[in-house]
C-alpha cells in the first residue's frame, strides 16, 4: 500500500524533500499557496554551505546544475566602520566553501527537476483534521480537498501545521530589517558598488548596521539592520517612499555617504522585514510507540520547524532537512513513525546548536564592541 505524501509550501526545504522522494521512486504532492512560480520575487543571494546544503544538493543529484549558476566573486567579504572604513576583505579565492547563488535561480533548478504536476499552485491551506491512524484532511481556501498519510509542513515561519505539533509560536527576535535595492550600481551608484565589491558588504555599529549583496545585472540588494522595540516599523509610512526613506536614513545620519546611499538612492520602495524567531529550546516529543508523544503522520521542516533570525543557515538547514527527510522516508518504507523518529532526532540535534549560536552573531554584530567583534570573529575564522 502506498503512503500519500503531502508537502505544504514550494519552498526550498519542500522542493528538495519532493525531489529525493522522486530519486527514490516515491511520489508526493507540494502545495503551494501561491498561483505560480512567478507570483512573487524570491528573494536575493543565497550562501550554499559544504557541509549541509551542497550535501542536500548532492543528495538530490542536482550538484552539477547548482554549480552552474554559483556568482563568480560572491564569497568576497568586506566589513566596514560607519565612517565607510575598510576593516576586513577577504577575497574569493573559490576555496570558501559557501558560493553565492539567487534564491530563485536555485528554486528554478528545483522545480525543474520534479514530475509534471508535482506542485500544486494556488492551494493556500486553510484548514487540517486529523482523521486517525496518522492521516490528515486538508482543505484549501480554493475549496479543494486532499487527505495525507503523511504531512509535512514546510510552510515557513508561520506554520499553519505546526499547530499539530507545538504551541510555540514566533516572537520578536528584536531587530527590524529595511530591504532596499539599487539597481544599475555600476553606473549609478559607483561609490555604494565599489564598496561592496563583488560579494557582500557589512557595515556595522552599536545597534544597527548595512547588510548589501551584489546580486547579477548590477544590482546591489541591502537590508539595513535596526535594533528598535517591536512595532517600531509601523509607526512608518511605507507607502510613501520619500517619507520612509528619510525616517530610516535619520537613524544613519552621521554614516560615510556610500553607506547611506542604500537607503537614500533606493530605486525601490523599501521594505520592513520584522524579524522573528521561535523560542528555543523548540520542538516537541516523538516516542519509541505509535501513540506516544507528537501527531503521527506529521512532522516540519525548515522554518516551520526552527525558525531563527538571519544567520546565514536557514536556508542551508532547510534544504539539508528536506533532503534527510526524504531519505529516512526511503529507509523506513510503510513505516512512517520510524521515518519520522530518526529525522527528527538529528533535525533537532542539527539546528538547535544554531540557533543557540544567533544570539551570540547578532551580539557580535549589533553589540557594543562592534564593529571591531565583527572583524575578529571573522579574522580567527579566516585564520582557522
Amino acid at each position: 500500500m502506498s503512503t500519500s505524501i503531502g508537502i505544504i509550501g514550494a519552498g526550498l526545504g519542500g522542493l528538495v524533500l519532493a525531489r529525493v522522494l522522486h530519486l527514490h521512486g516515491i511520489a508526493a504532492t507540494i502545495y503551494e499557496a501561491d498561483a505560480s512560480p512567478d507570483a512573487r520575487p524570491q528573494g536575493g543571494m543565497l550562501d550554499i554551505h559544504d557541509y549541509n546544503g551542497q550535501l542536500a544538493l548532492k543528495a538530490a543529484g542536482l550538484f552539477e546544475e547548482f554549480s552552474a549558476i554559483i556568482q563568480p566573486g560572491g564569497q568576497q567579504l568586506r566589513v566596514f566602520d560607519k565612517d565607510g572604513r575598510v576593516l576586513f576583505d577577504m577575497a574569493d579565492d573559490g576555496t570558501g566553501g559557501r558560493p553565492e547563488v539567487l534564491r530563485g535561480a536555485l528554486r528554478d533548478i528545483l522545480l525543474a527537476s520534479l514530475p509534471a504536476g508535482t506542485v500544486q499552485w494556488g492551494r493556500k491551506l486553510a484548514r487540517v483534521t486529523p482523521l486517525g491512524a496518522g492521516r490528515h484532511g486538508l482543505d484549501f481556501a480554493d475549496g479543494t480537498t486532499a487527505t495525507t498519510d503523511l504531512l509535512v509542513g514546510a510552510d515557513g515561519a508561520w506554520s499553519k501545521v505546526r499547530p499539530l505539533l507545538t504551541q510555540a509560536k514566533p516572537a520578536y527576535f528584536g531587530t527590524t530589517f529595511i530591504e532596499t535595492w539599487l539597481t544599475e550600481a555600476d553606473l549609478r551608484h559607483g561609490a555604494s558598488a565599489a564598496a561592496v565589491g563583488g560579494g557582500m558588504l557589512m557595515a556595522m555599529a552599536p545597534g544597527k548596521g548595512i547588510f548589501a549583496h551584489r546580486e547579477p545585472d548590477g544590482l546591489l540588494h541591502a537590508y539595513l539592520a535596526l535594533n528598535k522595540p517591536q512595532g517600531w516599523s509601523a509607526g512608518i509610512d511605507f507607502s510613501d517612499r520619500a517619507a520612509a526613506v528619510a525616517q530610516v536614513a535619520a537613524e544613519f545620519a552621521d554614516w560615510a555617504p556610500a553607506l547611506r546611499a542604500f537607503i537614500l538612492d533606493t530605486d525601490r520602495d523599501p521594505v520592513p522585514r520584522v524579524l522573528h524567531a521561535l523560542p528555543a529550546p523548540y520542538g516537541w516529543q516523538r516516542g519509541s510507540q505509535p501513540n506516544d508523544g507528537a501527531a503521527r503522520g506529521v512532522t516540519l521542516l525548515g522554518d516551520a520547524a526552527h525558525l531563527m533570525a538571519p544567520n546565514g543557515e536557514g536556508a542551508n538547514l532547510a534544504l539539508m532537512d528536506g533532503a534527510e527527510l526524504g531519505k529516512a522516508i526511503a529507509a523506513h518504507p510503510g513505516d512512517v513513525d520510524a521515518a519520522l523518529r530518526d529525522y527528527e532526532a538529528a533535525m533537532f540535534a542539527r539546528s538547535a546548536p544554531v540557533a543557540a549560536e544567533t544570539d551570540a552573531l547578532f551580539q557580535t554584530c549589533f553589540g557594543a564592541q562592534s564593529p571591531h567583534s565583527l572583524v575578529e570573529m571573522f579574522t580567527q575564522v579566516h585564520a582557522a
